[in-house]
């Protein structure tokens, strides 16, 4: 036991936790006294706690006397380790991993030295300056090559330059656990958009076609799916909802399910979401 190591509960998970979290990492060791793998990771949390001199606090939490925070914090079965970072859970693992995997975890914690060249990099993206991005990416990637961040601004910037084949390639690198993760998700999502688009031309010759002919179902839709790609998501389905005013049949609905797909992509509801499933509902009707 260290200074380093806490048992906490309902009276003190705010302070140690959530505020505590705020100024060096937090592990939550979710834990109960019947559990034989919590007796086993727990010496090895315990030395790693000690033996990082409070660059990290162990918080353990019995979920025999406190179920709610572990129901609040989605514990499906323990031990189960939750890292809170500013306040908020950033990373986890389930079960009781040897030494070398808990302290790997532990360490992806901390700030690498790649983190501001990758801040500053996406401030460059953000600003229109996608090539340059790039470039800082790849340093921060030869500074930190195990940074998966690295790898998920990587694939944002090659999205929108269309560099299709080097982003599936930089999301299939990705561990199990970061794949999962809403950010990875949506990326992945978003180039499936942008492959069903993949040569039937930019956006100015896809609008230039819509233009041209208002019943170019196909233009319209690959039109749409480049949007989403773009994160262009009202204007994508605004192109939707007028194919399926057209033509609600073409393809087999094709306009709804794809418009379906965007409200997923979205997460299902909000305001935004829930304004258009009401437009499709009128257009289908």
């Amino acid at each position: 036991m260290s200074e380093f190591a806490i048992d906490v509960d309902a009276s003190n998970f705010q302070q140690v936790v959530i505020e505590g979290s705020k100024t060096r990492p937090v592990l939550v060791d979710f834990w109960a006294k019947w559990c034989g793998p919590c007796r086993a990771l727990k010496p090895v949390l315990e030395k790693l706690a000690a033996e990082y001199q409070g660059k990290f606090i162990l918080a353990k939490l019995n979920t025999e006397l406190v179920p709610e925070l572990a129901t609040q914090y989605g514990v499906r079965g323990i031990p189960d380790v939750k890292a809170f970072v500013g306040g908020e859970v950033a990373d986890g693992f389930t079960g009781a991993l040897p030494e070398s995997a808990v302290r790997e975890f532990i360490e992806r914690l901390f700030p690498s030295p790649a983190d501001d060249i990758r801040a500053a990099a996406m401030v460059l993206f953000a600003d229109g300056d996608a090539a340059k991005a790039l470039q800082m990416l790849a340093e921060a990637s030869k500074l930190d090559p195990n940074n998966e961040q690295v790898r998920l601004d990587a694939a944002e910037v090659m999205l929108s330059l269309n560099e299709l084949d080097q982003v599936k390639t930089l999301l299939d690198s990705l561990s199990e656990q970061t794949a999962s993760r809403p950010r990875a998700m949506q990326l992945r999502a978003r180039a499936e958009f942008a492959l069903q688009s993949a040569g039937a031309g930019d956006e100015a010759s896809l609008r230039a076609a819509v233009a041209a002919d208002d019943n170019d179902q196909a233009a319209r839709l690959a039109l749409a799916n480049w949007l989403v790609s773009q994160q262009r998501y009202e204007a994508a389905m605004d192109e939707l909802l007028e194919m399926l005013l057209r033509d609600k049949t073409w393809q087999g609905g094709i306009a709804r399910k794809t418009l379906l797909n965007v409200f997923s992509l979205l997460g299902g509801a909000g305001e935004v979401v829930n304004a258009y499933r009401r437009k499709m509902a009128s257009a289908l009707n």
